[in-house]
């Protein structure tokens, strides 16, 4: 076939493209915050601006998301690989992953989750919508408020290349190169 070769569905995702990581945070009702390693997050709309995570039912963060309806999106950069690894590895419901992992939370302008100081940017969100898309939930998130370090900006764009943003696939993480 061409050169091709088959890949069995429960691979599939494995040969696609890899995924930019983010870090989510969210907090209990309690106002606990806790961080989730995502590798499912896009943008889906500019006006408004929408962005989607995808969080599977069996994490501790996706009740938090559920009961509160807010989240914050935070980027990681190549720094932070170490932290971010740790963040998808134990849960919130036994560590508390900001003192461990030695990360800052930061309060938020307009969500009660808060930012993650070490990331480059930030996303606060409320959830408008969400979606059981097979094993996840799609959460729906207004951003109704965007930070960004400051050195971190090509003009009024995200520089991609000095922010290094980290990206998954298959255990391995990647940031980006540019082609030139």
């Amino acid at each position: 076939m061409n050169g091709k070769v088959p890949v069995p569905l429960d691979r599939a995702l494995q040969v696609g493209p890899p995924t930019t990581v983010v870090l989510a945070t969210c907090v209990s009702r309690e106002g606990k915050p806790n961080i989730i390693t995502l590798g499912m997050f896009m943008h889906i709309s500019r006006n408004p601006p929408l962005v989607t995570i995808g969080v599977s039912p069996r994490r501790y963060s996706h009740r938090l998301i559920e009961e509160t309806r807010e989240f914050v999106v935070n980027l990681p950069s190549r720094r932070l690989v170490e932290q971010v690894m740790f963040c998808g590895a134990v849960s919130g419901r036994e560590h508390d992953k900001f003192r461990e992992a030695g990360l800052t939370p930061v309060p938020a302008s307009k969500v009660k989750p808060p930012l993650v100081k070490e990331c480059v940017s930030n996303l606060e969100c409320r959830v408008v919508a969400s979606y059981v898309c097979g094993d996840h939930t799609l959460f729906v998130g207004e951003v109704v408020a965007a930070h960004v370090d400051e050195d971190m900006l090509k003009g009024d764009v995200l520089d991609v290349q000095k922010a290094e943003p980290v990206s998954h696939r298959g255990g391995i993480y990647y940031t980006a190169k540019k082609i030139e």
